[in-house]
């Protein structure tokens, strides 16, 4: 798998409870995928990208490390991406 939907990658990386979460997260304007402003839940992300995601207290950057099939636990979940805020320079 190359690419995959940004709502389905957001669920699957355990960022929200439920897809349908994902979709209004996404769709309200609070995603960004490499700094520009994400509406389309059906956005396909790839290796490499930036996510800049907007939650109630806090923003996460993520950058896409993989992709799964189906979403699995926590653990599983932590593989999908690289923390950015873990590392400041």
């Amino acid at each position: 798998m190359e690419r995959q939907r940004l709502d389905k990658w957001l669920w699957h990386a355990r960022v929200v409870k439920a897809r349908s979460s994902a979709a209004a997260l996404v769709e309200a304007g609070h995603v960004r995928v490499n700094g520009i402003r994400e509406k389309a839940p059906g956005h396909a992300v790839k290796p490499g990208d930036v996510l800049t995601i907007g939650l109630d207290n806090s923003v996460r950057i993520l950058k896409v490390v993989a992709f799964a099939e189906r979403r699995g636990d926590a653990t599983a979940a932590r593989i999908l991406y690289e923390d950015l805020q873990g590392r400041r320079e």
